[in-house]
This record gives C-alpha cells, sequence and structure tokens, in this order.
C-alpha cells in the first residue's frame, strides 16, 4: 500500500482539483482511497508500506504512448547510412530497414528495457508498440514484454508483418503473431499497404478476426504509399484496408493518415477504428502535416520510437496544427488522453487508475480546473515528474527508476549498440 499525503489531486477526465491524502491499493484493478488532510492524525499511514510526502505537488492519471518502437531505441547517434536517403522510402530502406534487420535478441531486449526505463521517468506507464526484427522474429515479443514488466511499464504489443524481405519472413511474422496472441493481448502488426501483400493482408485479417484482436498499420504517411496502392492495386490505402476487412475491428489503429482523401476519411470514420498521430516523427521524416478533418473523434497520440515524451508530443502535435489542423487547447489535452479511452473501451487490462504519477511543479501563475488547459500546454514537462505509480507499485522515486538496475542496463546498452552499428556497416 502507498499513502500519497498532502497533495493535489487532478482528475484526468473532469480536471476537477481535489486536496486529500491518497491511499493507492497495489495490483491490478487497485482502488484509490482519498482521505482528507490530516498530517497529524495518529495512524494515518500506519498500514502503508510506502508514505510519499505531497506537499506543493500534484498527482493525476499517469500517462500512455499510442504508438512507439522499441526497435530504434539503439538508433541515437548511430552513423550516417551509406547513402543520404533523397525520400521517405530512402529513410525507411538506409536507416530503419538497416537497422531492424540487424537486431538480434540481445539487442531487442537492450532496446526494450531502456525505452521501458525512458517511458517510467516520463511518466508514461503503458506503451502501445510496433515492433520489426525480420532476422529475429520468433520470440522478440516476449523478449521485449518481459522488459517492460520487469520495469513496471504496461503494454500492448504486435509484430511488424512484411513482404519487403520476402514471402517468408512475412510468414515468420504471421506466426510469431499467432504465437503471442495465444498467450497475450496483443494487435496484429502490418508494416504499410506498400510493403503488404495481397495474402499477407488476408492472412492478418484472419487472425484479428479469429482472435478479437485489431490490426496496427501505418497509414498513408508518405505520399508514395498511395501511389504504389493506385497503382498496385487500382484503390487507395483505405480503400484497400476496408476492403480487405481491417478496418472492421474497434481494437484497429492506423498510424500517421497524412495523405487521405475525403472518402477514405470518411471511411475511417464510419469504422471502430482509431487513428494515431505522430507529429514530431512527420516532422522529422518531411513527410507532411496531420489534419484531423473528417476523421471523427478517435484520435490518439503517439512518439513513433523518436522518443517516450507524451506531453512534449502534445505540445508539438498543438504547435503545428496551428496552419495545418483544428485544434483547440480541449482538444489537444483530449487527443493526449484518448490511448485511456482506447484502452478501456477495447477491455484491455493494465492502464488502471491506480497508475499514477506525481509532478512536482511549482507553478509562478494560478493553477486551477478553470486554466488547467494552458499549464498543461505551457507549463508542464516530464521535468516534473518525481514519483510514478503503476498498477500501485511505485516504479519511479524522486525521479530515480527503483525497478530495475539503471546504470547496468545502460551499459549494456551501450554494448549492443555498437554490436548493431558493426552489424548494420557490414550488410
Amino acid at each position: 500500500m502507498i499513502l500519497l499525503k498532502n497533495g493535489t489531486y487532478i482528475d484526468w477526465q473532469t480536471l476537477e482539483f481535489r486536496r486529500a491524502d491518497i491511499r493507492v491499493e497495489p495490483g491490478p484493478k487497485g482502488n484509490l482511497e482519498f482521505i482528507h488532510p490530516s498530517p497529524d492524525a495518529i495512524g494515518v499511514g500506519d498500514e502503508a508500506d510506502t508514505v510519499i510526502d505531497c506537499t506543493g505537488r500534484y498527482i493525476t492519471k499517469s500517462f500512455a504512448n499510442g504508438h512507439h518502437h522499441v526497435y530504434s531505441a539503439l538508433a541515437t547517434g548511430m552513423p550516417a547510412p551509406p547513402k543520404q536517403p533523397g525520400n521517405f522510402r530512402e529513410i525507411l530502406q538506409y536507416v530503419w530497414w538497416s537497422l531492424d534487420k540487424a537486431l538480434d535478441p540481445a539487442s531487442i531486449r537492450a532496446s526494450a528495457l531502456v525505452t521501458a526505463i525512458a517511458c517510467a521517468r516520463n511518466g508514461v506507464t503503458f506503451v502501445i508498440d510496433h515492433h520489426a526484427s525480420p532476422h529475429a522474429v520468433e520470440g522478440s515479443l516476449e523478449i521485449i514484454a518481459e522488459a517492460f514488466e520487469s520495469v513496471g511499464v504496461g503494454h500492448l504489443l504486435c509484430y511488424e508483418i512484411s513482404d519487403r524481405d520476402g514471402a517468408g519472413i512475412a510468414r515468420e511474422g504471421l506466426d510469431e503473431t499467432a504465437r503471442y496472441l495465444q498467450k497475450r493481448t496483443a494487435l496484429v502488426g502490418l508494416h504499410a499497404s506498400f510493403t503488404v501483400s495481397d495474402e499477407t493482408l488476408g492472412y492478418a485479417v484472419k487472425i484479428a478476426s479469429r482472435t478479437g484482436s485489431g490490426i496496427h498499420i501505418h497509414v498513408a504517411e508518405d505520399k508514395y504509399d498511395q501511389e504504389h496502392c493506385m497503382v498496385r492495386y487500382h484503390k487507395r490505402v483505405v480503400e484497400r484496408l476496408h476492403d480487405a476487412g481491417a478496418l472492421q475491428f474497434p481494437k484497429t489503429i492506423l498510424g500517421h493518415c497524412l495523405h487521405l482523401d475525403d472518402h477514405e476519411r470518411a471511411l475511417v470514420a464510419a469504422s471502430p477504428a482509431w487513428v494515431v498521430q505522430n507529429m514530431e516523427s512527420n516532422l522529422n521524416n518531411s513527410v507532411g502535416f496531420f489534419n484531423s478533418k473528417g476523421l471523427g473523434d478517435r484520435i490518439m497520440q503517439g512518439t513513433d520510437g523518436m522518443h517516450s515524451d507524451m506531453l512534449q508530443s502534445a505540445r508539438s502535435a498543438f504547435f503545428a496544427g496551428h496552419d495545418f489542423d483544428a485544434i483547440d487547447y480541449p482538444g489537444a489535452y483530449h487527443r493526449f488522453r484518448n490511448v485511456h479511452r482506447y484502452l478501456e473501451s477495447n477491455a484491455i487490462a493494465g492502464d488502471w487508475e491506480n497508475n499514477l504519477v506525481v509532478l512536482e511543479y511549482r507553478p509562478h501563475t494560478p493553477f486551477s480546473q478553470d486554466n488547467f488547459y494552458g499549464h498543461f500546454l505551457f507549463g508542464l514537462g516530464t521535468q516534473h515528474v518525481s514519483h510514478v505509480i503503476s498498477q500501485g507499485r511505485l516504479i519511479v522515486d524522486n525521479r530515480k527508476v527503483v525497478t530495475v538496475d539503471e546504470e547496468k542496463i545502460l551499459e549494456e546498452a551501450n554494448v549492443q549498440a555498437r554490436r548493431l552499428w558493426e552489424r548494420m556497416g557490414a550488410q
């Protein structure tokens, strides 16, 4: 049991501010018990294993990431590719597809651990991840799951199935997905329309239908995706996914959705599928700007492997949206929190009420329910995260991850990064 004393709780949905002591029950579905502040009361906190003084601090629901890429974690600082990419497809070919082909079980584990640590430090206790390691497919999802759980971060994983490395590896991705779904909740991952054959797409939809899962796929991230689809299949990307049955699942996640026409937007809005926005990745790859017009309300936010800071992503989406999107203060926060609604509406476990973040935020202007959005966009940052609780378990204590040996993990990550870069150079 954890007792949070003398803090101010912010309800993540109503934004009501409430001064209270909070008893946090451990375990899945653990409850929060609110107690009137009584710092001198005899016996209060005696039953708690951990007491955290939250005087001057704010407590709220922790954060979640709607689209991440563990496989990119060891890319920071890596050598430049042999050829300077001239377009988005070449960025994939010379950077990300070179990296993912060089991954092995050890580097996957290191990538997952440093990603989970970064998420925890940034107040993120649940991650939806889209993984690729075409020469180390079997068992890769379980490696990631175990790494995340050792840190204390919940997860919804998928393997990025693709025909880009041949039909055999595509089949391995399908098999890995089917195996993993036998024991864990997961999604059926596909890379993008332009690297997925009709046969692979059909198999993926069948697996999703049979297991009650959904499809997680990059959609029209770049114009090339649409151009390829029109030439090869004589239809646009969302039309192809719709015709294949991929949009029928309420767990389906469509990543990016930049280059859609009005008909495609209407198909997405009429389906139960969700859209995930990844603004900073779009900016980094120069592929375009997100526009929510006609897509409906089921839009959440992710980082696409760029980093693990969801507050930063929310600000980026808001600022870039000034000229390209209809997004206001409440809308920015709504998208930031929509991952929780996706998880709850699909009965996906792990994003519980007792997942909390404590913010050591000392605003120099009044802070209340009435002006929360202004502080959310222009004041709050992950530098204010002091404690993180996941499923009632303290995983970050005074900005230190306490569930794993972070120094040892970072040392191993450095070793694995060097080996990974060497293998990339040898391709």
